[in-house]
């Protein structure tokens, strides 16, 4: 099993047992490892998961506006989570390389390991809702219809992005590709960096 195969099972995992009570405060039940690979992946996708259904909850019309705050507030220590984990797997992926010496000609990436898998996490989340709407018994057999033709076009990202992923680590292992590790250094979340938090202290 190469490592995207096995990446799906546990994101899909992840999102079965999140979906045992579908709340957003059910806390984390991660069996795998410690310090594994694949503790890790479970991990991510979780923080994924329960955003998710974060983001479907702040979007109800009628939602109290004090609900609502403190749900953004939960959004962007979530979205720091994230950040913080996929900048976790980069740099484990960092030490699982760090004996490769890229060849004169080697390329860089656009895009890292760990972003690469952080959008195979969120595709998992897509394919999993979308095939529930696509087989929704009380939708119109329309909705089914366009649901399905929607889900046919992420199953067919989710292949394209499984196959990159896995040339992706076959060409840094071959020393085809340089990789480097970026942190994302988000500013809004620093009270030395937004201007709205630190002009705040000053006054």
């Amino acid at each position: 099993m190469n490592f995207t195969e096995n990446a799906w099972i546990i994101f899909n995992k992840s999102i079965e047992d999140y979906h045992i009570y579908d709340s957003t405060h059910t806390p984390i039940n991660n069996n795998y490892p410690n310090d594994s690979l694949e503790r890790i992946l479970y991990a991510k996708n979780w923080i994924d998961t329960v955003q998710w259904h974060l983001e479907d909850i702040i979007r109800d019309e009628n939602i109290d506006p004090v609900e609502a705050l403190a749900l953004k507030r939960t959004i962007d220590a979530s979205n720091q989570k994230r950040t913080d984990l996929v900048e976790y797997i980069d740099s484990w992926f960092f030490e699982k390389f760090k004996n490769i010496t890229p060849k004169g000609d080697a390329k860089i990436n656009t895009e890292t390991i760990a972003w690469a898998v952080d959008r195979l996490s969120i595709l998992s989340l897509k394919i999993y809702h979308m095939s529930l709407e696509a087989n929704r018994k009380s939708a119109s057999e329309e909705h089914r219809i366009n649901c399905q033709t929607k889900l046919n076009v992420l199953l067919d990202q989710k292949e394209d992005l499984c196959i990159s992923i896995e040339q992706l680590l076959v060409d840094i292992e071959n020393g085809d590709v340089k990789m480097k590790v970026y942190k994302q250094m988000k500013m809004y979340n620093d009270d030395s960096l937004n201007p709205i938090l630190y002009q705040k202290d000053q006054k």
